[in-house]
């Protein structure tokens, strides 16, 4: 009889490690782990979580760059409120955001639906509307939108055309918002990309469905378009308004960094800078920047609690 050799049954030695043997792998893991996030790790305390919290610091003294910081306490936020150009700045931004993010991401959608459709030249289609995305909201941009816009500009030429003279948007307090307005519903191609993979994870089960009970596309739309979509539509929402509560660079370009014509363009990232690098009022610029932080804290943390009722996700039984 065959004799049956130990290592038969009792499997591989090696397969059985001894407990300190398991440790040191761990250990070995975790250092291997740590050693490849180590240049982001430096990057996020070096340069966000360190001067995020040396901002919060100078929130409460007097710091002009030039002299030791002195504690004021909460004088510069009680500042903030009696500042009427604060209190301006606040205002400009909340319409922006309250009027130029449903609109854009109404274009994007609607863009994006178009080309949902099997055509010709799909793919071309998609990289002409996305191009604008590609340059962003940089220098080169805002110099090009203040050309257009200025008196005796291409858009006023135009509207001399059809007998309206609107001598400059650039110049005039009641047009700069429609104008920045234009400007960010034109760089749409962001949301429109994924507005447009949303769409194709629609089952066309559903819209075949509905077509056979006789619905229309105006059913199918808030029926089936909108509750399947509802998750991008929130992400695109939550994203585009951060977005939109950052605008520092055309602002600054299209009013020569003075917030004019009549406050009419003095976002607050705009009045920050201002205030920080003109007046060299660093404390109070760093109190207006972490109100900013928790104006944004709050509204996200609004969305996603009101999210809850108005996005669906699949197999949730909704």
């Amino acid at each position: 009889m065959a004799l049956i050799d130990e290592a038969t049954l009792t499997g591989p030695r090696s397969a059985v490690r001894p407990p300190d043997q398991r440790r040191r792998r761990r250990r070995a893991e975790a250092a291997a782990g740590y050693a490849f996030l180590s240049p982001w790790l430096l990057g996020f305390f070096a340069l966000t979580a360190g001067p995020m919290l040396a901002s919060l610091y100078l929130a409460f003294t007097n710091y002009n760059l030039f002299a030791s910081p002195e504690w004021v306490g909460l004088d510069n936020f009680t500042m903030l409120f009696s500042d009427p150009r604060f209190i301006q700045s606040a205002k400009v931004t909340g319409i922006y955001v309250l009027v130029g993010t449903p609109v854009k991401l109404v274009a994007a959608l609607a863009v994006a639906m178009l080309l949902n459709n099997r055509r010709r030249g799909q793919g071309l289609y998609r990289s002409v509307f996305y191009a604008p995305s590609l340059i962003g909201a940089s220098v080169s941009i805002a110099i090009v939108w203040k050309a257009m816009f200025i008196d005796q500009g291409i858009v006023d030429k135009i509207g001399q055309s059809v007998g309206v003279n609107w001598g400059g948007w650039v110049g005039n307090p009641d047009m700069t918002m429609p104008m920045f307005v234009l400007l960010t519903v034109w760089q749409f191609g962001a949301p429109m990309v994924i507005f447009l993979a949303g769409l194709k994870q629609i089952p066309a089960e559903l819209y075949e469905a509905a077509s056979v009970d006789g619905a229309g596309p105006v059913r199918k739309f808030f029926k089936i378009t909108l509750p399947m979509l509802s998750p991008v539509l929130f992400f695109n929402l939550l994203l585009e308004t951060i977005h939109s509560f950052q605008i520092f660079a055309s602002a600054f370009i299209i009013s020569g960094g003075t917030g004019g014509p009549a406050g009419s363009t003095l976002f607050y990232t705009l009045y920050l800078y201002q205030r920080g690098f003109q007046d060299f009022r660093m404390g109070y610029a760093s109190a207006m920047a972490w109100v900013l932080v928790v104006v944004v804290g709050i509204i996200t943390l609004l969305f996603f609690r009101s999210s809850k009722f108005w996005v669906h996700y699949s197999g949730e039984g909704k």
